[in-house]
């Protein structure tokens, strides 16, 4: 028989109802198997460490319980497939990046906006299971049937603006009128109130795109620029943080609900652990330790704003702010932008 992603979806969504609501054929003393996805590639291990982590840490020590069969890299669904198989309920979790689902969950747009990703990152505790930022965004993705088990205990670097050329980009000014490569909608707000052209690449096709004068530079977080080898591309960083994202898992809620306890015990201790080192590990072991020191020794210019600059950025990106906080209505918009700040909501 040929197997196909089709088949295998098929056979996905019969197998994760049966786990979720207690019809499977399955002797009752043996384990449920749960299919979890990611798009991203083991190549990048910064990222992967968290997801399969994650999947290793339930196997491991609660097989007697649950079993994950996982598929990372696309292999099962691509980036933009995720969100729709987990709303169908073809699979039974998935890890998702932030910022490429921020047009369909509106409220994940906070991991990412211009003025805000600075503090929230050098906070983490902020976005940590628990805190009320991560359960004000739990709030809103219940209205939508979904629920988030974790956001890795806060989000990743910021992403900065990498550039080839020179003089390149190494200041804000520097940003009118040059074609700027972006995947978020936040980004592509905060590009654009600077008098750049946002153009949405995807991370595989960035080397070329760099190589060929299809943009000038990137807005990318350091995991992209390190997986996809463009600091090849690339002379310089300008490390303004224009946005950011979070790696989430999420699930369907009366799915999740409908789950036996002792599996729902058993991914939550997974849950514990993704929540402890999946940002930590990405952020200090892999780009502080790793990433940043080899790319400067590879002669990369890393030019830091001032503080002038900083204030500028933030104040002419508040328009993005307010646009997002008019999607997901003011009280809302307003309450997580002062959490994000670590101010009284």
């Amino acid at each position: 028989m040929n197997i196909n992603r089709r088949s295998v979806l098929a056979g996905t969504a019969a197998l994760s109802a049966g786990a979720a609501f207690g019809l499977s054929s399955i002797p009752a003393r043996a384990q449920t198997t749960l299919t979890g996805v990611t798009y991203l590639p083991p190549s990048y291990a910064d990222l992967a460490y968290g997801s399969q982590g994650f999947v290793d840490f339930v196997n491991e020590n609660h097989g007697e319980a649950v079993a994950i069969d996982f598929y990372d890299s696309g292999r099962l669904l691509s980036a933009d497939e995720q969100l729709p198989a987990l709303r169908s309920g073809n699979i039974d979790f998935m890890f998702h990046t932030t910022s490429y689902i921020t047009r369909s969950l509106p409220i994940l747009g906070i991991t990412g906006l211009p003025g805000v990703v600075g503090p929230l990152y050098e906070n983490p505790d902020r976005l940590k299971r628990g805190s009320p930022l991560f359960e004000l965004i739990n709030t809103e993705l219940q209205k939508q049937g979904l629920t988030c088990l974790s956001l890795g205990g806060g989000i990743m670097e910021p992403e900065y603006i990498w550039s080839a050329g020179d003089p390149g980009i190494r200041d804000l000014e520097a940003i009118d009128g040059k074609k700027i490569r972006v995947v978020s909608f936040e980004a592509t707000k905060a590009i654009e109130d600077f008098g750049g052209a946002a153009v949405r690449i995807p991370s595989s096709e960035l080397y070329l795109a760099l190589q060929r004068g299809t943009v000038d530079a990137a807005v990318a977080n350091i995991s992209t620029i390190n997986g996809r080898s463009i600091q090849e591309q690339v002379a310089q960083v300008y490390r303004v943080p224009v946005t950011a994202y979070g790696i989430g898992i999420f699930v369907q809620t009366d799915r999740w609900e409908a789950m036996d306890q002792g599996i729902k015990d058993a991914m939550m201790a997974g849950v514990e652990w993704f929540d402890e080192h999946s940002a930590e590990e990405a952020n200090v072991e892999y780009y502080e330790k790793q990433y940043w020191p080899a790319f400067k020794e590879g002669g990369l210019e890393v030019v830091e704003p001032d503080q002038a600059a900083l204030d500028r950025f933030a104040e002419v990106s508040v328009d993005v702010r307010e646009a997002w906080t008019q999607e997901v209505g003011e009280e809302v918009g307003n309450k997580a932008i002062a959490l994000a700040m670590g101010e009284e909501a």
